[in-house]
């Protein structure tokens, strides 16, 4: 396991044995079961909390269904808690992807390239130069292109004639452009087209209030329905402030199509087999013409094995969904129980997972000398009545890399956005496309080139990628680089360096403490195995007492231990100030636990020490290699298992415990 797992505590004291997962994907079947306690997959499963809608329902394409949050995504402390981001609980999140190399052709990419060059080199506006890019019979695909051309270039507009997307200059563009910087400009478009609500846009500190006026009368005459204006003072400098105005105002009347437009849910059942989360909706966000943001699900899944969860696409109707589920198959995506549902699904909305395994290669450790069976025995005996220390997987950490999760939130903490920038775009070992890219831009530098090289199913990188190529490798392109990812993702690196805290405070407490809850221990006071949960509030928290250390009031299993954060309380113990001390080792002993720059706030939580298995069964078998036949055939003995674990919770590290090694 990753992280030190040498050092980590072992709840109990039976000796384990070598074995080996994931050898086959099928050998690591993971399925979701939601709140009502169903699997999934299981035909007699509820669909969820949902509203129907009618069921001659209507695929209408919302007239923004690209409509990004691009320059003011919110921090809703109160509905992200650090348990949103745990393998099961999202690691990721919507990626919103401009990438006219994905959305167009190579020929038509490069003649647009050609066309924006050409318009940028003119002195005034050409106001009869225009170019096609095509017909888009698809409504979804044409507002994909049409948001992605303005996003890329917003110097032009898009039109639609009979299906056929034609680009030429916005001549607005052209005027704002010699009242403010290009750059400027460019930023206040992409802010207008985004329309995100509550948004505004600031531009830099003007001292001339002549020049000021012809500004507010630009953008007044152009967008005043749109937008309103306002200068203010600064450190003693004067600058426009730009604001969406509240739709809320508007007189115009909601019609039933605009209802259909914001009310298109469609829930469904995933199975994906050898295949990241992210990356299976990035392909069927490409497919469906709409967001990898679109897309909600209660907790990310392996890689490396079958899975089954729930996931909510908006914007698209049954319909359209099934037309495309023979395509997705073809990608190893298989998806069951298309149904209307009335709002998306939020992570962490789920009871917990099944785990169906396949453990091969069984043997007893070097030093024992008893037999297999009994010692499988007595390992599920011990863990089923004892539970597991409730340590955060490897998964959490990223056990195959060289920087990991946790040592790039470490940074992000310390507010470093440029080291943290070239720590998530360091290369790892292999010469694959995605490392090629990497080390491209190690060597280089060049964000531009690298990200010719970066895979087109690789979405985080190459939106990061994209705004160090705009805005440079400097601290601003380092603050824009992580602003161009999803909130979600951003705050999971910070996520990951609590859990690497949690982890640690965990051995120290049981090394240090012992197996029972003492003065100054956190529990929660009516913790049951069944139901324990990441999302408890300070107030249901208590401390120990010491007569209720006396006394025997409260078990392991309810002694719970924070994850770092702005709105925790530590232990009034010898732990608390472990923590203290270990903040302090890493740099962050005023750390508040905010970045405004990024918008990223940890507000923390309590994580139960203990985790128990529920509906466990398993069973040997015993095999003959008869594959050499001069020699004796050997016995080959593999175990399969199956066993339930609460949401967050790893199975790797509940089969460490059993085997007493990693497995």
């Amino acid at each position: 396991m990753a992280g030190g797992s040498a050092s980590l505590h072992f709840r109990s004291l039976h000796e384990g044995f070598h074995g080996s997962i994931k050898n086959l994907t099928q050998d690591f079947v993971v399925t979701e079961i939601d709140l009502h306690g169903q699997l999934v997959n299981s035909p007699d499963a509820p669909e969820g909390p949902i509203i129907r809608i009618n069921d001659d329902i209507k695929d209408v394409p919302p007239k923004d269904s690209i409509r990004a949050k691009l320059l003011t995504e919110e921090t809703h402390s109160n509905e992200i808690t650090i348990d949103a981001v745990c393998l099961n609980d999202g690691e990721v999140s919507g990626q919103e992807c401009y990438d006219l190399s994905v959305i167009l052709s190579s020929s038509t990419n490069k003649s647009l390239e050609h066309f924006a060059s050409t318009i940028r080199g003119c002195s005034e506006v050409q106001k009869n130069l225009e170019m096609s890019l095509g017909v888009f019979p698809d409504k979804h695909q044409r507002a994909v292109v049409h948001s992605a051309v303005k996003y890329t270039y917003p110097f032009l507009m898009t039109a639609t004639n009979h299906e056929e997307i034609l680009v030429r200059e916005d001549p607005d563009f052209r005027e704002l452009s010699n009242l403010v910087s290009v750059e400027e400009a460019e930023d206040f478009f992409r802010f207008k087209d985004a329309k995100v609500p509550g948004s505004k846009y600031t531009f830099s500190p003007d001292d001339i209030k002549e020049h000021r006026t012809s500004v507010h009368h630009f953008l007044s005459r152009k967008f005043g329905k749109l937008l309103e204006t306002k200068s203010f003072m600064e450190h003693g400098r004067t600058a426009i402030t730009v604001r969406l105005r509240d739709r809320g105002r508007r007189a115009r009347k909601r019609t039933a199509a605009d209802q259909d437009e914001q009310e298109i849910y469609t829930g469904f059942t995933l199975r994906k087999d050898n295949l990241e989360t992210l990356e299976a909706i990035s392909y069927m966000a490409a497919e469906l013409g709409v967001l990898p943001s679109d897309f909600s699900y209660a907790g990310i899944k392996d890689k490396r094995a079958i899975t089954y969860q729930l996931m909510v696409v908006k914007k698209i109707s049954p319909e359209r969904l099934l037309a495309k589920a023979d395509m997705f198959e073809r990608k190893g995506l298989q998806l069951s129980k298309i149904h209307p549902v009335s709002e998306p699904i939020r992570l962490g909305r789920l009871a917990g997972n099944r785990f169906d395994l396949v453990i091969r290669d069984l043997k007893p450790h070097a030093c024992s000398f008893r037999d297999l069976e009994s010692l499988v025995k007595e390992a599920v005996e011990n863990v089923k009545t004892l539970g597991f220390v409730n340590y955060y997987g490897p998964q959490r950490f990223g056990s195959s890399q060289k920087v990991q999760a946790d040592q790039v939130g470490l940074a992000l903490l310390k507010e470093d956005t440029v080291n943290t920038m070239w720590l998530f775009l360091s290369p790892e070992e292999g010469d694959d496309h995605e490392n090629k890219a990497k080390q491209h831009f190690y060597q280089t530098g060049n964000a531009k080139e690298s990200l010719a090289l970066m895979p087109l199913h690789k979405a985080r990188e190459r939106m990061m990628l994209r705004a160090l190529h705009r805005y440079g490798t400097g601290p601003e392109g380092g603050v824009q680089a992580w602003l161009s990812l999803p909130h979600s993702m951003r705050v999971f690196y910070l996520h990951a360096y609590c859990s690497r805290l949690w982890n640690e405070a965990a051995c120290f407490r049981l090394q240090t403490l012992g197996p029972r809850p003492v003065q100054g221990d956190l529990v929660v006071v009516h913790a049951c195995r069944e139901s324990q949960k990441e999302d408890t509030h300070a107030s249901q928290v208590h401390v120990v007492t010491s007569a209720e250390e006396l006394e025997g009031v409260f078990s392991l299993d309810q002694v719970v231990l924070p994850m770092p954060g702005n709105s925790v309380k530590y232990p009034e113990n010898t732990v608390g100030s472990w923590y203290r001390e270990r903040l302090e080792q890493d740099g962050l002993s005023s750390c508040r636990f905010r970045i405004s720059s990024l918008k990223l706030n940890v507000p923390g939580c309590y994580r139960p020490l203990l985790s128990y298995p529920r509906n466990f069964s398993y069973s040997l078998h015993t095999n003959k290699d008869t594959q050499d036949t001069e020699q004796k055939p050997e016995h080959r003995t593999h175990m399969t298992m199956t066993f339930n674990l609460n949401a967050s919770c790893y199975a790797t590290v509940c089969l460490r415990e059993i085997m007493k090694c990693d497995p």
